[in-house]
C-alpha cells in the first residue's frame, strides 16, 4: 500500500511474524538449492520476511536464481557481497548458522505457507490502519480511498492463491473422459455445459460460455450489441439462472424497455414513445409483465465507471444472488483512477481486470466493445477486424472469445442476389455473428437474423417457419471466417 507517513498506533502489539520459519525456508534453500523453485512459488516478495537481514538474503537468492546461476552458501555470499548488504545480512557466520537449523527441506512449502500468513496479517493491519487515520481526515476524498482499499484487497488476494498447488494429469485426464461419456449420451439440450448464449447454433458450437472466460463482443455503434447481449441475458433468467448487468451507456429504463421487445411481439416504439391503442395490448403487457418481473436481472446504471466498483458489485451480486453471468456495457466508458494519463494502459489494465474477474467469479464476463473508425474507411466491404478494437491490444490478448456483429444493410448493402451473401439469405439470416477470436476452437462465422423494429437479433429458424422441418440444416450453419462458402461438416463444426 502507498506510504501516507500516517503514524500507526498498534498499542504495543508485535506484528503477526514467525523468524524461526523464516529461518528454515533460508536454510533449507542453502542446503538443497532445489527448494528455492518451492520457495519461489510461493514467495515472491521480500518482505514477507519480517527480519530485514532474511529480507537481503532471500534477494540475493532470487537474483541468483533470475540470473541463472548455482544457489549455495558461497554463491549467495558472493551475490550479497555484491550488493553491499552481506554485512547487515549478518555475515558469513550468519549464513552457515541458517544451514544447521534444519535436516531436510521436505517441508519447505508448509513453512513458506505459514509465512504468507504471517505477512498477510501485517498487511491487513498496515492499510486497515492508514485507512482508517485517511477516513477521520475531512481533506480525503473517500470515492479515491474506497477504490484504493479495494485494490489493496485484490493484491492480497492475489498474494493468497499464488502458487496454488497444479492438478495431476491423471485427474485432468479422468475429468475428461467423464465429460466425453457425458456429452457423448446426452441430449442436445443437456450438451449446454456452459452458459445459455442466446442462440442454439452459438449453443452447439460453443457448449455454452464456460465459466472464468472473458467474452468481447465488439461493433461499431447502432449495429445491435446491447440488443444482442440482452439476449443472452433472457435466455438465461429464463432459466433461472441470475445475471447482473452493468449499463455505463443506458438506463435501467432503456434497458427493460428493450427486453421487453426481445421477449414479447410489441415493438420499442410503443414501448418508449407511443404506448398502445387498443385495450388487448394493455392486457398482453400486464401479462408479460408479471412474467418478466420474476427474472433475476440484476441491472447496475449508476455512473460510476471505476473498475474497483465494477468489481465490488459483481462480488456482490455473485454473494448474495448467485449470479451465472455477468455483462458489463462497455469497456471504453471504464475509468481506473489508478493509472494516469495513458490510455491505453489504462484499458490494458481494466481488460486484463475483467479476465481475472472472470476467473475469480468462475463465471463468464461478456464485455462490450466499441470499433474504431477504421471499419468506415474500409473498401466495399466494412467487416470487422481484430485491429480494428480501440484503444489497447490487450482486449484481444486477454479475451478468450472475441465476437463482431456485422450488419451489411447498415452500411446499405443489399445482400439479396450478391453471391458473397447466398449462405445468408438461403437460411434467413441478415447478419453475421463473428468469431474472430476463440481460445477453445476455431475462428468461423454464422448467420443471426436482426429484427429492427424490436431490436432484437433471433435465430434464423426463429424467423422462417420454413426451416422448421429441417432444423438439422439450419442450426448447424457454420462456416470458417472469410469463407462462408465452406460449410463447417456437421459432426466436426471446429
Amino acid at each position: 500500500m502507498e506510504n501516507y507517513n500516517i503514524k500507526i498506533d498498534n498499542k504495543g502489539l508485535t506484528p503477526p511474524s514467525a523468524t524461526d520459519f523464516e529461518e528454515a525456508v533460508l536454510g533449507a534453500v542453502l542446503i538443497a538449492p532445489d527448494a528455492v523453485d518451492a520457495m519461489l512459488m510461493l514467495i515472491q516478495r521480500e518482505d514477507v520476511f519480517y527480519l530485514e537481514s532474511h529480507k537481503y538474503i532471500f534477494v540475493a537468492i532470487k537474483s541468483l536464481f533470475e540470473e541463472g546461476n548455482p544457489i549455495d552458501l558461497i554463491t549467495v555470499s558472493q551475490k550479497l557481497r555484491q550488493l553491499n548488504k552481506l554485512e547487515i545480512a549478518g555475515g558469513d557466520y550468519y549464513l552457515v548458522q541458517l544451514t544447521q537449523k534444519i535436516a531436510s527441506s521436505a517441508h519447505v512449502e508448509y513453512h513458506c505457507r505459514l509465512l504468507l500468513q504471517k505477512f498477510i496479517g501485517r498487511e491487513i493491519i498496515k492499510f486497515n490502519a492508514q485507512t482508517t487515520m485517511l477516513a477521520y481526515d475531512e481533506s480525503t476524498d473517500m470515492f479515491e480511498l474506497m477504490g484504493k482499499l479495494q485494490h489493496e484487497f485484490d493484491m492480497i488476494s492475489n498474494i493468497t492463491i499464488t502458487g496454488q498447488k497444479s492438478n495431476l494429469f491423471s485427474k485432468n485426464m479422468k475429468d475428461l473422459g467423464e465429460r466425453i461419456d457425458f456429452l457423448s449420451t446426452a441430449t442436445e439440450t443437456e450438451k449446454l455445459v456452459g452458459v445459455h448464449t442466446g442462440f442454439s447454433r452459438v449453443n452447439k458450437f460453443t457448449g455454452g460460455y464456460q465459466p472464468g472466460e472473458l467474452i468481447v463482443l465488439a461493433a461499431r455503434p447502432g449495429m445491435g450489441k446491447t440488443s444482442l447481449v440482452l439476449k443472452t441475458a433472457l435466455e438465461n433468467v429464463k432459466i433461472d439462472n441470475p445475471v447482473g448487468f452493468i449499463s455505463l451507456e443506458m438506463s435501467a429504463m432503456q434497458l427493460t424497455a428493450r427486453s421487453v421487445a426481445i421477449d414479447t411481439d410489441f415493438h420499442l416504439s410503443q414501448l418508449i414513445k407511443t404506448g398502445f391503442e387498443k385495450q388487448k395490448y394493455f392486457e398482453s403487457f400486464n401479462n408479460h409483465s408479471h412474467r418478466m418481473s420474476k427474472y433475476q436481472l440484476y441491472i447496475d446504471d449508476s455512473p460510476e465507471s471505476e473498475i474497483n466498483s465494477v468489481v465490488l458489485k459483481a462480488r456482490y451480486w455473485k454473494r448474495k444472488y448467485g449470479i451465472k453471468l455477468l455483462i458489463i456495457d462497455y469497456i471504453q466508458l471504464m475509468t481506473n483512477s489508478a493509472i494516469k494519463g495513458n490510455r491505453e494502459q489504462e484499458i490494458s489494465s481494466i481488460s486484463r481486470r475483467l479476465k481475472l474477474l472472470a476467473k475469480e467469479l468462475e463465471i463468464p464476463v461478456i464485455a462490450l466493445s466499441q470499433l474504431s473508425r477504421a471499419v468506415e474507411t474500409r473498401g466495399s466491404s466494412k467487416r470487422p477486424l481484430l485491429s480494428d478494437l480501440r484503444e489497447s491490444g490487450a482486449i484481444e490478448q486477454d479475451a478468450d472469445i472475441i465476437q463482431f456483429i456485422y450488419r451489411p444493410d447498415y452500411y446499405k448493402i443489399d445482400i439479396q442476389g450478391n453471391d458473397e451473401f447466398d449462405w445468408m439469405t438461403s437460411e434467413g439470416s441478415n447478419t453475421e455473428f463473428i468469431f474472430a477470436k476463440y481460445r477453445a476452437g476455431s475462428v468461423a462465422t454464422t448467420g443471426l437474423r436482426w429484427v429492427g423494429d424490436k431490436t432484437k437479433f433471433e435465430d434464423p429458424t426463429e424467423h422462417m417457419q420454413s426451416f422448421n422441418d429441417d432444423e438439422q440444416s439450419c442450426n448447424e450453419t457454420f462456416v470458417p471466417l472469410g469463407n462462408p462458402d465452406d460449410a463447417f461438416d456437421n459432426d466436426n463444426p471446429f
